[in-house]
């Protein structure tokens, strides 16, 4: 399935059913009287998040929804029916905009969220609301409403609850391939990684998502390479994983160089809890391991963990300090459980 997290659709609610004029007719009774009924309500457009998505491709392929118009009354007093509602289906994690792309419209974060994005139009009355001591035999009857329509932008926002930072080749999809069932695109050449990937870590009988984003270089502020569009996957984590290569001649260099980008995307990543880690160690002699530690550890201001996804060095440890910021995060996030004996 192919990775999709930006799309703009056109959504449109039903119209209302017009209502009746009709006049009852039987068989014994003179004078019937007016038995319009009103028209039915026109369907809404809905979205929803629901389970098992994690990309907005199908609205590459469609991109115009229209709920249907209500029925029109009938006679003896019968309503229409109800336009069919439209449901936008979405994942965890969809935010929605308005045509201008900037002001948020809904931020959809839990399966089962719904949100009403347009009210399908109201039925007409039948010719049975006109009626009068001084008009019995009313023939006229209202049209429905019209539905809404407008235009709006989906936008996906991964929700996992650590994510990958680094430069590109830094080795973060490796890591995520094994520590995960994932299977990114692994190779020897920058920005193999072109779209977010999620995948599922388990460390000591715990799980947490991981996200992965495409490498940043420097200027990716300001649009060079793949830019800073992806940097809003990791935004809703808990912790990041800054990964710097060993083979970068000066590692200190590197992690400013992100850092840098951090800051200038905003979106409170500079201020997350960060830990860094000298990745593909096993590339590297005694000597020169010393010396990319020392690196390192003077840009970051404390020591980094040592990683290598090919002889598993670190990795449980860099595992277990991850889910060690995540239960912290979501214990400070759950509830309060109040005593029954105080709630009046």
């Amino acid at each position: 399935m192919k990775f999709l997290d930006q799309a703009k659709v056109y959504i449109r609610s039903g119209d209302g059913g017009a209502g009746s004029v009709s006049f009852r007719r039987e068989k014994f009774i003179e004078f019937g009287g007016p038995d319009g009924g009103d028209g039915g309500r026109g369907g809404d457009v809905w979205a929803e998040v629901v389970d098992g998505l994690n990309t907005l491709i199908d609205y590459r392929y469609q991109q115009h929804f229209k709920a249907k118009t209500g029925m029109h009354g009938m006679g003896r007093n019968r309503t229409g029916g109800k336009g069919s509602d439209i449901i936008l289906k979405v994942p965890a994690g969809t935010q929605i905009f308005e045509e201008d792309n900037e002001t948020l419209v809904c931020d959809l974060t839990e399966v089962g969220q719904r949100f009403l994005l347009a009210r399908g139009g109201n039925g007409g009355f039948g010719n049975q609301h006109f009626k009068s001591s001084t008009n019995q035999a009313p023939r006229r009857a209202n049209p429905g409403l019209p539905g809404e329509e407008r235009t709006v932008w989906l936008r996906l926002k991964l929700i996992a609850d650590a994510g990958l930072v680094g430069l590109p080749n830094a080795g973060k999809s490796t890591f995520l391939a094994a520590v995960t069932a994932a299977k990114p695109k692994i190779a020897d050449y920058p920005f193999t990684t072109l779209y977010p990937g999620l995948g599922v870590a388990r460390v000591d009988a715990r799980e947490f998502v991981i996200a992965d984003i495409p490498g940043l270089i420097e200027g990716a502020s300001e649009g060079v390479g793949i830019g800073d569009r992806f940097l809003g996957h990791v935004e809703r984590t808990r912790v990041l994983l800054h990964l710097v290569s060993a083979q970068e001649e000066d590692p200190g260099k590197a992690y400013e160089v992100v850092r840098g980008e951090l800051e200038a995307y905003g979106g409170g990543l500079s201020e997350k809890t960060e830990i860094v880690a000298l990745s593909q160690i096993d590339t590297l002699d005694p000597d020169s391991r010393e010396e990319k530690i020392a690196s390192l550890e003077r840009a970051a201001g404390h020591k980094p963990l040592l990683l290598s996804a090919v002889t598993r060095e670190g990795i449980e440890q860099a595992l277990r300090a991850l889910i060690t910021v995540v239960e912290e995060a979501r214990a400070a996030e759950a509830p309060v459980e109040i005593d029954e004996r105080w709630k009046k």
